[in-house]
């Protein structure tokens, strides 16, 4: 069994097929028979994990294992606590209502362990930025992008900084590069 933990880029679709226009997957595993145990938009950056055990792909990827994904989302505007506390009840997107989350700021200083993002995201130097943090358990489409601007603070950059018990930031990985996960390491807690 293999489990591959990947830093997808910004710009890398969620697939191995090539693509036209966008980097895929192919372009940064080479490891045969693995496939993404959930997505990121080509938007979003960070911890994608792949493997070749279909079990191990349902229970990272599939909600009804509530496995905690932490992502980390430069927002523009000056988030306050009650958006954090909205975001945190569960937000009514229309088609469905999120699952209450963790809420958090992230500080400042601590964004400095990312890497810059290429292209960089846009500045407006009279709309400040505000970095927080949501830990989920499930995982629709742009779900994260859809509930910061539910309440009033649109995503600029989104980073998935932890699955479980794994983090970008101990599995030290630039984007681009991929690590294999030994048995017996952090992923099985994954949850």
């Amino acid at each position: 069994m293999s489990l591959i933990a990947l830093n997808k880029p910004f710009g890398t679709i969620c697939q191995f097929s090539a693509h036209e226009s966008r980097a895929s997957l192919g372009d940064w595993v080479k490891t045969p028979g693995v496939y993404p145990a959930g997505r990121l938009d080509a938007d979003s950056e960070g911890l994608l994990l792949l493997t070749d055990d279909g079990a191990l792909q349902a229970r990272i990827a599939e909600p009804r294992h509530k496995l905690v994904k932490r992502y980390w989302a430069q927002v523009e505007g000056a988030t306050d606590d009650a958006a954090l506390a909205r975001l945190a009840k569960g937000v009514d997107l229309g088609d469905y209502v999120t699952r209450p989350c963790r809420t958090a700021f992230v500080d400042e200083r601590d964004t400095g362990a990312l890497w810059p993002r290429t292209p960089p995201i846009r500045y407006r130097a009279a709309i400040p930025t505000t970095w927080i943090e949501l830990a989920i358990t499930e995982g629709k489409n742009r779900q994260v992008r859809r509930m910061t601007a539910a309440v009033g603070f649109p995503t600029l950059r989104l980073v998935r900084v932890a699955i479980g018990a794994l983090d970008i930031f101990t599995l030290d990985i630039a984007p681009g590069e991929s690590v294999e996960v030994p048995p017996g390491a952090p992923w099985q807690r994954l949850r």
